[in-house]
């Protein structure tokens, strides 16, 4: 008897041509929520300590989080959904939603995995109609954020760390599945290694030279590839 399928999905520059975090300040400095002046280039220097794998994830995921700082969920409710429509829709191409659509046809346990915090997330897994979404967490006290992260970070390893706890509390380990990641870097790498099947997305250049070397298949999902 074949085991059931389960199918990870990252989300920025794998099923989303960009990036999260970096498109949310992009959005918030052009309504003047953020500074631009100072912003725009702490914003673009940790997008690129992203890429070369030089950032921590306390310092990635803390400077993004700390965007929300000092506003409720319903406060933010107006601008994330219209960060939605305008931001993250657009930008999804239609092979990335095709792909997620045939693993939740063929009945796999789908799931997005990202190292974004489930509040800007979380309506995009909803647009791709993915139930289960692991994500870094942002710490709110009082209905507020307070512009710190909460627990373990989804990011590199902690991704295979908070997904074991995640099948460990419905009752499962890895082992139970026929396991997939899609990824498009190799800050994804624990993850990548520690399921079945391991598909590198429009790859960054160190993830493509480790694809090829292992011989795991690379898919473009994306108009221009990278």
């Amino acid at each position: 008897m074949s085991l059931p399928g389960l199918v990870l999905f990252d989300l920025d520059h794998t099923l989303l041509s960009g990036d999260s975090d970096v498109l949310w300040c992009d959005f918030l400095m052009a309504r003047g929520i953020l500074d631009r002046a100072t912003f725009a280039p702490r914003n673009a220097d940790m997008e690129a300590q992203y890429k070369a794998g030089t950032v921590s994830a306390e310092a990635f995921a803390g400077f993004y989080v700390s965007t929300l700082e000092g506003r409720t969920r319903e406060q933010w409710e107006p601008l994330r959904r219209e960060f939605l429509t305008q931001e993250i829709i657009p930008r999804i191409p239609v092979a990335a939603m095709q792909l997620v659509q045939r693993h939740r046809r063929e009945g796999d346990l789908v799931v997005m995995t990202t190292a974004t915090n489930r509040f800007i997330t979380e309506l995009t897994a909803q647009h791709f109609g993915i139930e289960h979404l692991i994500a870094t967490e942002a710490q709110v006290d009082a209905e507020v954020f307070t512009g710190r992260t909460e627990g373990t970070l989804n990011m590199r390893e902690g991704k295979v760390w908070r997904l074991e706890h995640w099948l460990a509390a419905r009752g499962h380990t890895l082992d139970n599945f026929r396991s997939a990641a899609y990824s498009d870097s190799m800050n994804d790498l624990a993850l990548l290694e520690a399921v079945d099947e391991p598909v590198a997305v429009d790859p960054d250049p160190r993830l493509a030279a480790l694809a090829l070397a292992r011989g795991w298949p690379v898919l473009r999902l994306h108009p221009v590839a990278r």
